[in-house]
């Protein structure tokens, strides 16, 4: 299907790894071009070379504005637009009793996972807004709707963010800006490894049999019984960011296996 897309230029936050790498390499296939951003300028320099497209990275710390400011301009100046924007970028946070957490925890998490795309959006969608096309796209969690009590700082902010990018959607619209979110659960990704790794040491078990006993005990929901692959959770994105999608905002689309067992988003 041609998600008719070609030449389109993508910024993808998080991209040196898992659902960020993933929906890199996916877009690539489908010909835009792509501003790569995250923390590890190695990382990022590696995952560039691997994509059959044009390509800027950037190293960024997206608690500051001036750092998200330096990623839109290196994309305007080797492409001279952002088209696209896939926010991946995102820290699990402090885990623990909700009221002994401090709030720094919660702050960590509210100034990565939320205000980070506040952030973005501030330097991106006007300029959409002004050529009347544009994909805006953020990765929120199961967390934001089925919440666990020992995460109560990643839930916090991902359900903001769910609320924030509903809101952007009701006004950029009229302009050709359609704002979505996507909500993965239990993927196999740097994040669930070390959740995994954690488990297996806790329990004297190894890493598969953590997995199995994760998804018996805590994700009833996922009768697939496998965690998710980041290139499962790239379709979704890549189809949100398409022009296929165009009757499509203010969405938040579940690949979770079934995660979550409730009708409501």
């Amino acid at each position: 299907m041609d998600l008719g897309i070609k030449g389109r230029v993508a910024l993808i936050t998080g991209a040196s790894g898992g659902i960020g790498l993933a929906t890199a390499t996916l877009l690539s296939e489908e010909g835009v071009r792509l501003v790569l951003s995250d923390i590890d300028q190695d990382k990022l320099e590696k995952a560039c070379a691997g994509l059959g497209t044009e390509c800027v990275f950037v190293a960024a710390d997206l608690t500051r504005q001036d750092e998200v400011e330096k990623v839109i301009k290196a994309g305007e100046a080797k492409f001279g637009q952002v088209d696209i924007v896939v926010h991946t970028a995102g820290v699990t946070g402090a885990k623990g009793d909700p009221l002994e957490l401090s709030d720094d925890d919660y702050l960590e998490a509210w100034n990565t996972d939320f205000f980070s795309a506040v952030r973005v959006a501030r330097a991106t969608i006007p300029a959409m807004r002004s050529r009347k096309w544009g994909r805006f796209v953020c990765i929120t969690s199961e967390n934001s709707v089925q919440p666990y009590w020992e995460e109560a700082v990643y839930n916090t902010a991902k359900a903001a963010l769910g609320a924030f990018i509903k809101n952007l959607s009701y006004k950029e619209a009229a302009d050709g800006v359609l704002c979505n979110t996507v909500a993965p659960a239990f993927i196999e990704t740097g994040m669930t490894d070390g959740m995994m790794k954690k488990r297996a040491e806790e329990m004297g078990v190894s890493f598969d049999e953590a997995i199995k006993s994760f998804l018996d005990e805590e994700r009833p929901g996922i009768v697939q019984k496998r965690r998710g692959k980041p290139e499962e959770v790239a379709s979704a994105i890549a189809l949100l960011v398409s022009d296929r999608a165009s009757f499509i905002n203010g969405s938040n689309v579940r690949v979770d296996g079934g995660s979550v067992q409730a009708i409501q988003n």
